[in-house]
């Protein structure tokens, strides 16, 4: 087999698939790396305040880099559009959101929108233990200061009361305020007016100051990737096994050649035999 291996054209012919799977083994070192990438900002990037208006716009996603990102808007808060977000975790306890609609000044609008419609976000306003403990958000302009965080999915929470929802979605809340709303929610640290902090870290109120952090995805495994880096190699390994397959199948036709075997008459001469 070896004598058939060195044959010019078989040489040729290994040369190729070594290239291929070079080509190949390149493409799964590329999909390992991008498997350890990290999809989110430095704490250097995300602990700066940017405007709201040049980190994400209306009807977009919010992507990796600017997730966690601390932003600053201004604006007024809808008290009509309020809803409380259940089964929220501080400090060990299990309580609730309190979430209101804030009108984001300066928006672009969307195409088809009325120029008249609101834009607005959802803000996490503060933790309260009790439902009943929730309170209407402060009027006139304000200047809001928080995380910048991913839209929950929507959850199908039955038997709630209909100022609640299960889930801190966007989509859900478009629905449910009829207006044009971020793909994204904001967990409020101040909410000054004229000067003053009249949010929950100024202790107005029942409300507590939510406590999140930067979204940290930096030890976290795209195995996705891994699948496609192994797969690569799969393929590598492949290309040199159809190689050495085609090779001894020409091996196998010269020893057939050789001892003037024709395995069809054979096959014939077998059924014969058992007819």
């Amino acid at each position: 087999m070896l004598k058939t291996a060195l044959k010019p054209k078989w040489i040729a012919a290994l040369v190729f698939a070594l290239v291929v799977a070079a080509v190949f083994v390149l493409l799964s070192q590329w999909q390992f790396s991008r498997s350890m990438e990290k999809d989110v900002a430095p704490p250097t990037v995300t602990e700066k305040v940017q405007p709201l208006l040049s980190t994400l716009q209306p009807g977009q996603p919010l992507m990796g880099s600017a997730e966690g990102q601390l932003v600053t808007a201004t604006g007024h808060f809808d008290a009509s559009k309020q809803v409380i977000v259940t089964a929220r975790v501080q400090d060990g306890a299990t309580g609730f959101w309190v979430v209101t609609a804030f009108v984001v000044d300066g928006a672009p609008k969307l195409k088809g929108v009325a120029a008249t419609d609101e834009i607005v976000i959802p803000v996490a306003r503060g933790w309260i233990s009790d439902p009943a403990k929730a309170t209407a958000p402060p009027s006139g302009t304000i200047t809001v200061e928080g995380r910048l965080l991913n839209s929950e999915g929507p959850v199908l929470s039955k038997g709630l009361p209909a100022d609640q929802v299960g889930a801190l979605s966007s989509a859900e809340l478009t629905n449910r305020w009829k207006t044009t709303t971020y793909a994204a929610f904001v967990v409020s640290h101040d909410e000054v007016v004229n000067g003053k902090n009249v949010g929950a870290v100024a202790g107005q109120g029942d409300l507590v100051p939510i406590t999140v952090t930067a979204t940290d995805q930096n030890g976290k495994i795209n195995w996705l990737n891994i699948f496609y880096s192994i797969e690569w190699v799969v393929f590598a390994g492949f290309a040199v096994f159809l190689w050495w397959r085609l090779v001894a199948d020409e091996y196998r036709r010269e020893q057939d050649e050789l001892f003037d075997v024709d395995r069809g008459e054979s096959d014939d001469a077998v059924q014969d035999q058992i007819s």
